[in-house]
């Protein structure tokens, strides 16, 4: 299964989801039953019901927060984690 071929199938909450959560290589049981159930092919599941993403889903995933980011002038890190808005650069509390 491509991600990006069932991207415009998916309704605006999942693909939100998949925006807000880039770092994402698994799908949670979730989104991985939305995913699946716009896929037009049969999509490889593991025992607890989520989906690997290859690094090309990844990818995608990727591009599309960098068009979101850079039609809203913010920029978005990829890590697991956001930065706490409350430590400044420094690294103490402000």
């Amino acid at each position: 299964m491509e991600l990006k071929s069932h991207w415009d199938r998916l309704d605006p909450e999942t693909r939100r989801w998949l925006i807000d959560n880039p770092g994402c290589v698994v799908l949670p049981r979730t989104i991985a039953t939305i995913v699946a159930r716009v896929a037009d092919e049969p999509v490889v599941r593991d025992q607890h019901g989520a989906i690997q993403l290859t690094p090309a889903d990844v990818s995608f995933i990727r591009s599309r927060v960098h068009g979101s980011s850079a039609a809203t002038g913010e920029h978005r890190f990829f890590d697991a984690v956001q930065p706490d808005p409350d430590v400044t650069e420094s690294g103490h509390l402000g």
